[in-house]
Formats: structure tokens, C-alpha cells, sequence
């Protein structure tokens, strides 16, 4: 079923209710997620993005009700991950001959997903257009990075929409379009999650990507994404907050995250909160079982903070698999200017906080020398030593 964008552009893709995953087991999703396919019938008719290969059947029969397969006369595909390609090996079944439009990069990873299928590509570059016909046009707009080497967004001229892929984006699975009759809340917080967990390790390329397209002066009355709600109230407005998240975002906040075994560490961790709350009742504290609570919603919370304080008992030499794990992540999101601390107890060898501190260092942090660490149980003069330690990194 397809849902109407603007004159002659509709929605043709899916909602994906029960989805809880993304990349792989990596990304959490609370709400679900949908992924955006869209028909343009002008006096040509194009189709811009697939489906993923899992709802690959439904939404071929979809588009067999909507148009005649053999009267697609273009296929754009903005980006080549499978959550957007997926159905497009099914899809050149019916129509193998029909023009795909797409950035070098797209043709490498295309082949290297699907196998060379002699499919008829048409490489495109930043700035190429394509008449459709009605005195409208698409032009091509490079997104490098954004998240993929392929990456670039489709603007339709005249109706002045930036199909943006997966820019501006959030997993929200909604039985509504647009973002004013969305729920708020619920859109905001998973546009951020969205930002935090796929784009931030780019932040200066979306910050160059933003800056172009300001200086591009294109009028933008909607903007669809390949994931979520299409922002047609104040559409810019999405744009304006990606500016703000990729330009060195704080809030006033520290986040603690620690990993316990038989409570020691997390003993300290609250008595860690307890005295910056009493304390510093103007800095919001928001504390973290890595065990217990997804990764990246606490990384969004990391994204807001100034400082997070890491908390680990030692392990076999080491530290345990969940909190290496969780740096390792954090390393790949690329955080910058941010500061750390170490805590954490230990019954022989006691190297966890040290560890912490080189994998807080290896994913960009600045990392305080000193830390909290404690033989076995903590005890006053454990919880004594917090007051200058989290004064000085306050300060």
C-alpha cells in the first residue's frame, strides 16, 4: 500500500513493527524501524531505494499493484547496505534491463554483495541530474561516509524533497508519515540514537555535508530518509540539530558506567553518584550497569556528557568481556574531548583500572591519572578518596 508524500511522489516501503536488532545484534531498536522505498510517477516513473531482502516478496507485490514492473523507468539506489538493496536482486528479475542510478562506490559494493549480474548501471557523481520529465529533475548529491562510501541523497527539483538515505534517519516504526503527527518525544530521542549510534563517528564530515548543502541553497520543503518518519513540518529543523550534535556536543551531564561481580564495584559507582548529586545538584548523573542496560542507549548518554566514569573489577589479569566489549564500541564511535576516570575493585593483581584507562585513551578520551581502586569489598577509606577525585575532574 502506498501513502502519498506530495503530488505525484509516494511511499512504497516498510514497517517493520517487530524489529529489535540492527546491524547484526549491535544496534538496539525500541520502537521498531521501517525502511523507505519510493515511486515518483512523473512522465517518468522512478523508483528510489528497496526494501530489505527479508520483506523482499511482499514488496515486489506491493509495487506490482501500484505500476506495471516494465513502466519503472529509472532505479535510484542512494546507498548499498542490504536494509535498502535487499529486494533489488528480485526486483532485476522481473526487469532486468532497467537503469540503475548510482555512485561508483555503489556499483563496487553491489557486485561484491549480489554477484555481476550485468544489471544496466548508470554512474552518477555530485551535481549530476536526470530529467523526469513535467520540467522536473533529480540531482545527485554525494553523502560520502554518510555512513558508507556509497552513500549520496536524491533531491527532486521542483517538488523540492532531499530523499537523504540514511541522513536524518531514526528506527521508528510509526503507522504515520510525517513528523507532525508524530509523537515527539518518541522522534526526537531516536533521531538522536540514531545520530549517536551510526553517523557520530563522522561528525566532521557531516558537518562539511551540512555546510554544502547550505551553501547548495536548494529550497527544501520535505526531507525522507530510508528509516523513520519524512520531516515535512519544519524540515530543516533536523538538519539544524545535526549541525549542533556534529559540532563537539555537550550537555551538563556525567555518565557512570560500571560492570560488578559480587557488588564491590557497583558500591563504589553509587556512592560515586550519591556525592556528585549532593554535591553538584546543577550536573545531571546518570548511572549504568553495562551488564543490565543496552550499549547504545547508554552511548547516547555518553554523547551528551562531559565526562564518564568507568567502573570494572579485575578479572583473570583483566577486565570483564562486557566492559571490554563496551570500550571497544566506544572506540568506534570516535568521541572527542571528553574526560574519564577509572574505578573499580580487585582481590590479587588489581590491573582493571589501568586497562580501563588505556582502552578509555585508544577510543579518544582524556583520561585522569588518578583512579578509585579498591582490595576486595570497599570500605570508608575507599569511599573517603572520592570527594577530591571527582572535584578535580569536575574542575
Amino acid at each position: 500500500m502506498n501513502k502519498l508524500v506530495k503530488n505525484n511522489v509516494y511511499w512504497i516501503g516498510n514497517i517493520d513493527w517487530e524489529l529489535k536488532k540492527f546491524h547484526g545484534e549491535d544496534f538496539s531498536l525500541n520502537n521498531g524501524s521501517s525502511q523507505n522505498s519510493y515511486l515518483i510517477k512523473e512522465e517518468k516513473t522512478v523508483l528510489i531505494d528497496t526494501v530489505w531482502l527479508p520483506h523482499s516478496t511482499n514488496f515486489i507485490d506491493n509495487l506490482k499493484k501500484e505500476i506495471d514492473l516494465n513502466k519503472i523507468d529509472y532505479i535510484i539506489i542512494n546507498h548499498s547496505e542490504i536494509d535498502h538493496s535487499g529486494s533489488l536482486p528480485d526486483l532485476m528479475k522481473e526487469i532486468p534491463n532497467t537503469p540503475i542510478y548510482c555512485t561508483a562506490k555503489s556499483v563496487e559494493s553491489l557486485e561484491g554483495q549480489y554477484g555481476k549480474n550485468n544489471w544496466n548501471f548508470h554512474i552518477v557523481k555530485n551535481g549530476d541530474s536526470l530529467d523526469i520529465g513535467n520540467n522536473k529533475k533529480l540531482i545527485f548529491i554525494q553523502m560520502t561516509m554518510l555512513h558508507w562510501p556509497d552513500s549520496m541523497a536524491t533531491y527532486l527539483a521542483s517538488d523540492n524533497i532531499l530523499f537523504s538515505n540514511d541522513a536524518f534517519g531514526q528506527h521508528y516504526a510509526t503507522d504515520v508519515l510525517f513528523n507532525d503527527l508524530s509523537d515527539q518525544n518518541v522522534l526526537m530521542k531516536e533521531a538522536l540514537k540514531y545520530y549517536v549510534n551510526i553517523l557520530n563517528p563522522y561528525g566532521m564530515l557531516v558537518k562539511n555535508k551540512i555546510n554544502e548543502l547550505k551553501k547548495l541553497n536548494l529550497p527544501i520543503d520535505i526531507i525522507a530518509p530510508s528509516h523513520g518518519i519524512i520531516w515535512r513540518n519544519n524540515p530543516t529543523q533536523i538538519i539544524d540539530l545535526y549541525d549542533k550534535w556534529s559540532s563537539d556536543y555537550k550537555e551538563n551531564q556525567i555518565t557512570i558506567v560500571y560492570e560488578t561481580m559480587w557488588n564491590g564495584t557497583k558500591k563504589i559507582a553509587e556512592e560515586i553518584e550519591k556525592y556528585i548529586k549532593a554535591k553538584y545538584p546543577n550536573i545531571i548523573v546518570k548511572l549504568f550497569n553495562i551488564g543490565i542496560t543496552d550499549k547504545t542507549d547508554i552511548t547516547v548518554e555518553i554523547f551528551k556528557s562531559k565526562t564518564i566514569i568507568v567502573g570494572a573489577p579485575t578479572v583473570y589479569n583483566d577486565i570483564p568481556s562486557t566492559m571490554t566489549g563496551f570500550l571497544s564500541f566506544l572506540k568506534q564511535l570516535k568521541f572527542k574531548n571528553k574526560k574519564a576516570m577509572a574505578f573499580g575493585c580487585y582481590g590479587w593483581s588489581g590491573e582493571g583500572c589501568k586497562i580501563i584507562n588505556e582502552k578509555l585513551q585508544q577510543a579518544g578520551f582524556t583520561v585522569s591519572t588518578n583512579f578509585i581502586k579498591s582490595l576486595w569489598n570497599p570500605n570508608k577509606d575507599v569511599f573517603d578518596q572520592i570527594p577530591n577525585l571527582i572535584d578535580e575532574l569536575v574542575k
